[in-house]
């Protein structure tokens, strides 16, 4: 039976969201990975990677298991990052594809486009729990750590100390980086407190409101539903935003009824069908397309908005037609996101 150096169900530390980066001295900034955060343990042939919730994912990445044996070092926990490199970008949805199939296709899907573990801590190194250790020490060991090894698919994260340079990330990294974390560096690792803070990336895009949906009484707009067109003149669902006052839903409400006209939506469209289908699950309102609205966002994933977006204002001055797929941010290649992050690198 394994013992691990630290217990198995320890959670990861977190961070809060802040509207910009500390200025002042006394903090590492890092990326914040476009990936699955977990907790890599080994001993000896015991070896797990648990997810930030609790649940093993060893499974579904059998590629990232045979990277940990093949590691000379036979005990250690790290704190990292699993991202997965397709093509020339890095990809999220390869990701999440990894986590039903059949163990067949996973083990096919670990050849084809194996997984990356991008390592930004060290908790445990041999018998030493580094838990109390401040992160300058921390950051010390894990640069030790990954200095022994020689394999390409464990990277290490990088970090600075200029906050001038974490901001340049933000700003030029696209969507291969979820923003950026900074820790204290006289801090020890806090399991499950949210002791980090982190900025995310936000992006906005000008979208056609294709669709909307009523609340649940069926009488206020609840969310509208947002498109762009892409090569074909097609437009095509990408998201959604509810982010919508309170005092101001019955007059839009009023507005977009004046609107109602099928199809709405003439490419991919939302994931519920149409009141104008047979089926009534999760309907929506189809809508001439005339309105469009500026919308901020965070990530893309499928070429659409992964989360739900915030609405910046109405854009009664740009035509629907103008409003593109190619306005979404998609991942930055990974050569580029290395140059971009070896500035730091040098300036250490």
């Amino acid at each position: 039976m394994s013992a691990f150096a630290v217990p198995i169900d320890i959670e990861p530390m977190e961070a809060r969201l802040v509207a910009e980066l500390p200025p002042q001295s006394g903090w590492q900034f890092e990326p914040k990975w476009d990936g699955f955060r977990c907790l890599a343990f080994r001993d000896g042939d015991s070896i797990e990677i648990m997810s930030k919730s609790g649940k093993p994912l060893g499974r579904y990445f059998p590629e990232v298991i045979a990277l940990l044996k093949r590691l000379n070092a036979r005990r250690f926990v790290l704190d990292g990052e699993l991202i997965l490199p397709v093509g020339n970008i890095l990809s999220f949805d390869a990701l999440q594809a990894r986590l039903h199939p059949a163990e067949s296709r996973i083990h096919k899907l670990a050849e084809e486009t194996p997984a990356q573990l991008m390592a930004f801590d060290c908790i445990a190194v041999g018998d030493d729990s580094l838990l109390d250790t401040p992160l300058l020490s921390r950051r010390a060991r894990l640069e030790k750590f990954w200095a022994g090894e020689d394999e390409p698919a464990l990277q290490l994260s990088p970090c600075t100390l200029d906050v001038a340079d974490a901001n340049a990330w933000l700003r030029a990294a696209g969507g291969a980086l979820d923003g950026v974390v900074a820790k204290r560096l006289d801090e020890p690792y806090q399991p499950g407190e949210r002791a980090m803070i982190k900025v995310k990336q936000h992006r906005t895009a000008d979208c056609v409101v294709g669709g909307f949906r009523y609340d649940k009484a069926g009488t206020l707009v609840a969310s509208l539903l947002l498109g762009l067109y892409d090569d074909a003149n097609r437009l095509n669902h990408v998201g959604f935003t509810s982010a919508l006052a309170n005092e101001e839903r019955a007059a839009l409400t009023a507005r977009l009824q004046d609107l109602v006209d099928p199809p709405g939506f003439t490419g991919k469209a939302p994931g519920g069908p149409s009141r104008w289908n047979d089926d009534a699950t999760s309907p929506w309102e189809p809508l001439r397309p005339e309105l469009v609205v500026e919308v901020r966002y965070d990530q893309v994933t499928g070429d659409r908005f992964r989360h739900g977006t915030a609405l910046l204002r109405w854009r009664p001055d740009k035509a629907p037609r103008q409003c593109r797929m190619e306005q979404l941010d998609h991942a930055l290649r990974p050569a580029e996101l290395e140059q971009l992050l070896a500035r730091a690198e040098r300036k250490r």
